[in-house]
């Protein structure tokens, strides 16, 4: 009975050992994990933890908590790169709009100085033998109507510009709702693009223009259909080189809309962020876009029940939208 009893006391002090060895290990670890923590509060740094004693769970939790710092440093860099380009962005729409208005305030300065001398030298000359006023006149009337026709182009580009990002504000905001309803999309589809007549005589081409004999009908939103249009079209005149191709064809469960254009130095790593907002291929300081254009048709597509997708071959630019019928 003493033997028994002795043995019992024997392993209880041997369990009481292990217990004691194992507590000593998980505070090793603990007191090694709260030093590695430390260091990544304090540092910017890429470390991860690592296990000082293998023992129990301790590897697993480790394991978790560095997935857990991972996936923190992921949308951290995920921000950073997401700020980076909403500052670019906005210099860029700062300088698209700003490039309108100085132009156009410039060449209204040169109307008011063209006034101003015209009718200084008109008292001046009033009367003078041998001066063709009539020419004279002739020539700055014709001068005047260039400068203006110029202050209003910039001036409809500026336009644009805000139209774009106001409307893509209230996407994002969902205050766009759709009234979706049957539709034939033929119709609206070539009085949108007889709307840019002048803007393809301005580029010195004619488009090439295929619209379905039959009517094509769909389910839509009729002013989001001429949105989607429009900036396909106003896409392709601001990036295009030429060779525009626009249709609309049906088949037997979708409609496609198509425009494409000879590539105006767009490469086939760009097609992935062609839709992103604010994304332009074009960094000229002369570009007309806010890189809202294509991001907006994205949306309001994919609204609709749409699908969009972007090509790149032998040099030619397409943007292809797909309706369900």
């Amino acid at each position: 009975m003493e033997g028994l009893l002795w043995g019992i006391i024997f392993l209880l002090l041997l369990w009481a050992g292990v217990l004691s060895a194992r507590l000593c290990c998980y505070k090793k670890q603990m007191s090694h994990m709260l030093k590695e923590l430390r260091i990544l509060e304090s540092e910017e740094t890429n470390l991860l933890l690592t296990c000082a004693v293998k023992i129990g769970q301790t590897p697993e939790v480790v394991s978790a908590v560095n997935r857990v710092l991972e996936k923190s440093r992921k949308r951290q860099e995920r921000m950073i790169r997401e700020n980076r380009i909403y500052r670019e962005s906005i210099t860029g729409i700062s300088h698209d709009i700003r490039t309108p208005l100085t132009s156009a305030r410039g060449y209204i300065q040169m109307l008011r100085g063209e006034n101003d001398f015209y009718g200084r030298n008109k008292r001046e000359d009033h009367g003078s033998p041998g001066r063709d006023n009539g020419a004279s006149e002739r020539a700055d009337a014709g001068r005047r109507l260039l400068w203006a026709q110029i202050v209003e182009r910039r001036l409809n580009d500026l336009s644009v510009l805000l139209d774009q990002l106001f409307l893509y504000a209230r996407i994002e905001a969902g205050e766009i709702s759709l009234s979706m309803e049957e539709a034939n999309v033929s119709n609206l589809f070539a009085e949108t693009i007889s709307l840019f007549y002048e803007d393809f005589l301005e580029k010195g081409c004619e488009p090439e223009i295929f619209i379905e004999p039959e009517p094509c009908h769909i389910r839509t939103d009729k002013q989001a259909f001429v949105r989607i249009t429009e900036n396909l079209i106003r896409n392709a005149l601001v990036h295009g080189a030429g060779d525009y191709k626009i249709s609309l064809k049906g088949q037997e469960d979708s409609v496609t809309m198509r425009v494409s254009n000879a590539a105006g130095g767009i490469e086939t790593g760009e097609l992935e962020r062609i839709f992103d907002r604010f994304y332009t291929a074009d960094t000229s300081t002369g570009r007309k876009s806010t890189g809202l254009g294509l991001a907006i048709v994205k949306e309001l597509a994919q609204r609709m029940g749409g699908e969009v997708r972007a090509g790149l071959e032998a040099g030619i630019f397409s943007v292809e939208v797909r309706f369900l019928r």
